[in-house]
């Protein structure tokens, strides 16, 4: 199932189950070597007639935990639709006193405590070898194109938006402490594996993390709770809807374009290992999937 106009992917996050003032085309749901995506992807129509693929990470009523996303489904599908960017929303708690509970930002870089927890690989469980390189793990075109975008879009709604590092758990006051001294900004739990994933598949990713809460690390407050964080939700997610409204439009054109997915595009060249006749047709072809000019069905030496 592939339709080569939809460039642009959106993943929502807790509380953004849908997006606004577009035209509904019609709703999807490829299933892939990993599984099916977490819900059903609706395509819908901008404004100029280009088409946007939507996909609502914890189900379209928040039924999946973080630790059960199909992060290698949801990725794997959206590819098969023709997506080459992703804009990816996301809650988050912040571990600095300056980025309060509704503040937008855009994180450059993580601290990866999910290893060993969840599935990080389309490489996993197959006999073919891989090292995607992840020194930048957000793609740095599409973060320095969305800056001025994001910001202007924030600006109508009288917020701001700064960069920031990311982590990927919920913490105990005594971690949150931790991270602060390791320099982290933000805490996370569903930037990885997406885009490490993003990264293997050949696609453009960035991440507008929205501020829910102070996490737990304040001396003289309440540790952080679920109460709490969704107390921010509605406003976020509407400020979300705002945003990607505003930037949907010129994203698409400048997938079009192409320089914003130069970054990512044959990266995966010189990542893979050299193949030999031990891998087997079932890795080659599941691959395949998600890098079709590497791997081809039937060439154990493509």
């Amino acid at each position: 199932m592939t339709s080569k106009d939809v460039l642009v992917g959106v993943i929502g996050g807790s509380g953004l189950y849908h997006l606004d003032n577009l035209t509904f085309v019609e709703k999807v749901n490829p299933e892939t070597p990993w599984g099916y995506p977490s819900s059903p992807i609706t395509i819908c129509s901008l404004p100029s007639g280009s088409k946007i693929a939507f996909l609502a990470r914890h189900g379209q009523h928040h039924s999946i935990a973080p630790s059960a996303v199909p992060s290698r489904a949801n990725i794997a599908a959206l590819k098969s639709l023709g997506v080459q960017v992703i804009l990816a929303f996301s809650a988050v708690g912040s571990l600095r006193e300056e980025i309060a509970p509704g503040s937008f930002a855009i994180p450059t870089q993580i601290i990866d405590r999910t290893k060993g927890i969840r599935p990080a690989s389309f490489f996993e469980g197959t006999k073919i070898v891989a090292h995607a390189a992840f020194g930048d793990p957000y793609s740095v075109k599409l973060i320095r194109w969305l800056e001025v975008r994001v910001e202007k879009a924030l600006a109508d709604e009288g917020r701001g938006v700064v960069l920031h590092k990311d982590k990927c758990i919920f913490s105990t006051r005594a971690e949150s402490i931790m991270y602060r001294a390791w320099g982290g900004d933000l805490i996370n739990m569903s930037a990885l594996p997406e885009a490490k994933l993003a990264r293997e598949a050949e696609l453009s990713y960035a991440l507008i993390a929205t501020a829910t809460d102070y996490d737990s690390w304040r001396p003289h407050s309440e540790a952080v709770t679920a109460a709490e964080v969704f107390k921010t939700l509605t406003d976020n997610a509407n400020t979300s809807r705002h945003v990607a409204a505003a930037v949907l439009e010129d994203l698409h054109a400048a997938a079009l374009d192409g320089d914003i997915l130069s970054e990512e595009k044959g990266s995966m060249r010189f990542s893979i290992m050299p193949r030999t006749g031990e891998h087997n047709q079932e890795d080659i072809k599941k691959l395949a999937f998600i890098l079709p000019d590497y791997f081809t069905p039937g060439d154990v030496a493509n």
